[in-house]
């Protein structure tokens, strides 16, 4: 058993007796089999699964890797973090972040798989919904992989390849990578038993029901069928139990823990103990009044003119202007037009103007601590009418996107109907650039492109190699490559284009 099977073959399980806690080292001095012949240690071990999500290896490079290839961020300069290739599709054989994040993936679903070896369903309630966790946890380490080093599904699924699909802990022969086809085919078996064996007792720190329709209404919207995607979304919003926050809570949604926002349908809880500081998600993205955090990525110009057009929107509160200083520590003031001026960071010919991202700051006023949110209701809404508008089913797409938008504190001429698109082309056109107003930052929009096989075009300053810069979604980089170091050990393992 090699590399892969390294990685799962030699793991003790994660928090084994300390549930409280979920930064536990996965070796604490517990044997394995006394962790799994005694299922009053299965909750705490399950807890260890969720902890390797929380690991910088993985939590870091998944909203990073998913967020940097898009139009909504301006790298401002170059920087040794493997980000940077990221960002500029200059992806590496043995990129950094493609590295960790493989190995923390495949050391989750490896803890996972052993957990769920020994665990009886049916045997009783609460063991079926620690099953049903571990399912969703192995399933959304299977779709965060399979979209960072697989194509788009809507680009020949049967043919082209993803990850190794594992389901076993006991791994007897290094595993080949499964097609896309079947990639998504297990994320959605694992999904769709998760969603039978679990109830919606848990907080949003953890696994449900309704996370686990939601992650198969994003799954199956991904894999193109609009009517599973409608179906899932339409019953977590009818469940009722994430309710759109109310537009007065709304500039503060990413500063508040998990349990404070019940439109968090699961988020990745940190609390103030898990803070990374500079190495945190938000450190790139925002420098505090203090000093802390580098700042050196900003919303890029593209998505402020988007954001622009409707000036009283409230989802302005989640970027914030930096403005040049004075010899006064003051704000400057252009003298010919009295406007503010913008701080810019970068080369002469390239300046980037600083726009701070806040969806990963100031959590517990802590400006570097975030629980980083992977599913919310309002994604629901605007899965489904995306599913709307490609089944043809123009108005409550629309209904949709308008309920997003009321929600933002727009009305009136503000709002969508099918007699006046404002400019666009199709409704499913606006319901994508509502998806990148309201899941901005996210890790969403590249995917949201690709896989409806449109291009990244980025008309903005940046550290990005060309000005314009268009990457078509046929592109081979629209993917980054299998760490080399895994083909390797593993010559089963085929790279990339």
């Amino acid at each position: 058993m090699k590399h892969i099977s390294k990685y799962i073959a030699g793991l003790s399980l994660v928090a084994l007796v300390s549930s409280c806690s979920l930064n536990k080292e996965p070796h604490n001095g517990i044997k394995d089999e006394d962790i799994l012949n005694d299922e009053t240690k299965w909750p705490a071990a399950t807890a260890g699964n969720y902890s390797l999500l929380k690991e910088q290896n993985f939590t870091r490079n998944y909203f990073q890797m998913g967020e940097y290839p898009s139009d909504d961020i301006a790298l401002s300069g170059a920087t040794t973090d493997p980000l940077f290739y990221s960002y500029t599709y200059g992806h590496l054989v043995n990129q950094g972040n493609g590295n960790q994040i493989w190995r923390m993936g495949y050391k989750a679903i490896g803890g996972c798989n052993r957990l769920m070896a020994v665990m009886p369903e049916g045997k009783s309630a609460a063991i079926n919904q620690l099953i049903g966790e571990n399912l969703f946890i192995r399933a959304f380490v299977h779709f965060s992989l399979v979209r960072t080093f697989g194509r788009p599904y809507s680009q020949s699924p049967e043919t082209n390849l993803g990850i190794p699909v594992i389901t076993k802990y006991d791994v007897t022969e290094l595993p080949k990578r499964n097609t896309v086809k079947e990639v998504y085919a297990q994320i959605i078996a694992d999904l769709t038993r998760a969603r039978r064996l679990m109830n919606n007792d848990n907080t949003n720190s953890y696994a449900s029901k309704d996370a686990a329709m939601a992650l198969l209404a994003r799954a199956y919207l991904y894999r193109g069928q609009n009517d599973s995607a409608r179906i899932f979304a339409d019953s977590v919003i009818r469940g009722g139990r994430h309710p759109l926050v109310p537009t007065s809570d709304l500039p503060t949604y990413y500063t508040k823990g998990n349990e404070g926002n019940k439109e968090t349908i699961f988020a990745i809880r940190h609390m103030v103990s898990d803070d990374r500081d500079w190495s945190s998600i938000g450190s790139m993205y925002y420098m505090s009044p203090g000093g802390l955090g580098y700042g050196e990525a900003y919303a890029s110009e593209s998505y402020r003119k988007l954001l622009d057009k409707y000036p009283t929107d409230v989802r302005h509160a989640f970027v914030q202007p930096v403005y040049l200083k004075n010899q006064f520590g003051k704000d400057s003031v252009n003298p010919t037009t009295g406007k503010k001026v913008l701080a810019t960071r970068g080369k002469e010919n390239n300046k980037v103007e600083k726009w701070y991202i806040l969806k990963y700051s100031n959590q517990d006023n802590i400006p570097t601590l975030s629980s980083p949110v992977v599913l919310r209701a309002a994604e629901m809404y605007l899965i489904r009418a995306e599913a709307y508008a490609k089944e043809g089913n123009k108005e409550l797409a629309l209904e949709d996107v308008n309920t997003i938008r009321m929600r933002a504190g727009l009305s009136g001429d503000a709002l969508f109907s099918t007699s006046d698109l404002k400019g666009y082309a199709s409704v499913l056109d606006v319901v994508l650039d509502e998806r990148r107003l309201e899941l901005a930052f996210e890790t969403h929009r590249v995917f949201d492109l690709f896989r409806n096989n449109k291009n990244i075009f980025r008309d903005y300053n940046g550290v990005h190699p060309d000005h314009p810069q268009t990457i078509r979604y046929t592109d081979a980089r629209v993917v980054h490559y299998i760490p080399e170091q895994e083909i390797l050990l593993n010559r089963n393992l085929e790279q990339n284009p």
